[in-house]
């Protein structure tokens, strides 16, 4: 075993413990109306400093506990309908626009974007660590951008991507991304690390995100994930191929101080 799968093994067995009790909000998301998934993970500490004016998930210490455990959740996004595409939609303008092409966004802050979430407080606490931009309302924006006009009910939504969360969080590759925070690393080593805990040729399936000078910092990684092989994920063929990020060779990974 590779030294740097070795940290955090005891978390991992714990989370990998709940995979079975995970299976059946997956299976509820699974619809073969589209395509993939786009799982998209943010690595918080570099997320925040790419930023000029931090939000408060950034300037709230205590809502950094999420990116202790790995990656933290930005959004779970479907590729586009048939039912949009048949209206002569295509992928750019679902990509940027989503369910507000049928209901617009209205104007000012995400927590405009739609009511306060109606969720079980179990999912409502996991959702706290799993999704720090919550203080941002970036939980009812993605909701209502990714979600509301696909029939998906919020607890659907939010308990799949808890779960898709804590699937990539018991993995070698957030082990490894961990590990190297405050580092800097090839970015062939970060897909090598997802190969590795993924299995070979997966790391198709990645997207790097990275900002900053000469786009070296780290900020998010996007995983594709079949829709309808969504409870089997993380194996290898769940998931779906990606374009490529624009990641320098070497990535820096932040740390928060």
């Amino acid at each position: 075993m590779p030294v740097w799968c070795r940290p955090l093994l005891g978390l991992a067995a714990v989370l990998l413990a709940s995979m079975a009790l995970a299976q059946e909000p997956l299976e509820a998301l699974e619809r073969p109306r589209f395509d993939h998934y786009t799982l998209a993970l943010t690595w918080h500490p570099g997320f925040c400093d790419s930023r000029t004016r931090p939000p408060r998930e950034c300037r709230d210490p205590t809502l950094r506990e999420g990116a202790e455990q790995g990656f933290v959740l930005h959004g779970l996004w479907p590729s586009l309908p048939p039912r949009f595409a048949e209206r002569g939609v295509d992928r750019r303008r679902w990509w940027r626009k989503g369910c507000f092409l049928e209901t617009s966004r209205p104007e000012g802050s995400f927590c405009r974007a739609h009511p306060p979430l109606d969720l079980p407080t179990a999912l409502e606490d996991a959702l706290d660590v799993a999704m720090p931009g919550r203080a941002s309302c970036l939980d009812r924006y993605q909701y209502a951008k990714h979600g509301a006009c696909l029939t998906f009910s919020e607890e659907a939504y939010f308990s799949a991507s808890v779960a898709l969360v804590e699937r990539v969080n018991a993995s070698a590759f957030a082990a490894f991304v961990i590990l190297n925070q405050g580092g800097e690393v090839e970015r062939n080593a970060l897909i090598g690390a997802f190969e590795s805990a993924f299995g070979q040729g997966t790391g198709r399936a990645l997207r790097l995100e990275c900002r900053g000078r000469g786009n070296r910092l780290l900020t998010e990684v996007r995983i594709g994930i079949a829709a309808d092989r969504l409870a089997e994920f993380p194996a290898a063929g769940s998931l779906a191929r990606q374009d490529r990020g624009r990641c320098a060779t070497r990535v820096t990974i932040a740390t928060f101080d």
